[in-house]
């Protein structure tokens, strides 16, 4: 199938666009942005720097893709944006390129969504399946692991870690790392209980799910260390995968500072 380009689209000539791509009224393409097989711009999308989009992915109108990091020590840098496939980029949502100062990339998985005014600051990592509301703001230097859910207006702190599987309720401001498999919300944010309803959509097992209960109960409620609460755990047969991955994370997360595991070896 033939590229459909709109004629007040401007597209530098060294920009590589793969078959079968849409572009739509008034989109701007860079030079050094690349587009894959199956790509939809539907109007107004502005795609800049060193970016990389796989295949299948849809960007409304008035996003901006690949801009410049919001960092003083950002000095023009080739610096990158590399997008898997099959994601969503709803209106105005802004995914900023890495820094010298971390991975130099910022990174973004398949298959997920990004809702309304969403941003994705420099050097963040983020995996498959997301889903992400409106109004959510990643500061830089985040990472977030598969199939995680955040609700809408949700503030994010850089450096923090966000868990496989976790979902963040609405307007919660995220400044410690949220672990996996947990319903996270509040300001300041506190673990509530496990993300239930987001486990048995994903196909987990009612064992599965019970194990995670009392895990959440020994960490959270009875405050029980990781290695303390791994004992009980395996002595009852509740040291399942999803919970040696649970008190992986959290014994990553003690190591570093404030509350986030990433800032252990930053000083």
């Amino acid at each position: 199938m033939a590229t459909m380009i709109a004629d007040t689209a401007s597209i530098d000539p060294r920009a590589e666009i793969a078959d079968d791509v849409e572009v739509g009224p008034y989109c701007v393409i860079g030079p050094d942005v690349r587009i894959g097989r199956g790509c939809r711009l539907i109007a107004h999308v502005c795609i800049q720097g060193h970016t990389t989009l796989g295949e299948g992915n849809t960007v409304h109108p008035f996003a901006v893709l690949g801009g410049e990091p919001q960092d003083y020590s950002y000095k023009g840098q080739p610096t990158r944006v590399e997008i898997g496939d099959n994601n969503v980029f709803r209106e105005a949502v802004t995914v900023h390129r890495g820094t010298e100062k971390d991975r130099r990339v910022t990174t973004i998985g398949s298959n997920n969504y990004f809702m309304a005014n969403v941003h994705i600051g420099h050097d963040c990592v983020l995996g498959d399946r997301i889903l992400v509301a409106n109004n959510t703001m990643f500061a830089g230097h985040i990472q977030v692991e598969s199939y995680a859910s955040i609700s809408g207006g949700v503030g994010l702190h850089q450096f923090v870690s966000v868990g496989g599987h976790t979902y963040i309720g609405g307007l919660s401001r995220i400044v410690h790392d949220a672990p996996p498999y947990m319903l996270v919300e509040g300001n300041p944010s506190k673990v509530r209980c496990i993300n239930v309803v987001g486990l048995k959509r994903s196909g987990f097992s009612a064992e599965g799910i019970a194990a995670l209960h009392e895990a959440h109960r020994l960490l959270f409620r009875a405050r029980m260390t990781p290695t303390q609460a791994s004992a009980v755990l395996e002595a009852h047969g509740h040291f399942t995968a999803e919970v040696k991955r649970l008190i992986e994370f959290i014994e990553r997360q003690q190591q570093g500072k404030h509350g986030r595991g990433q800032e252990r070896a930053r000083g």
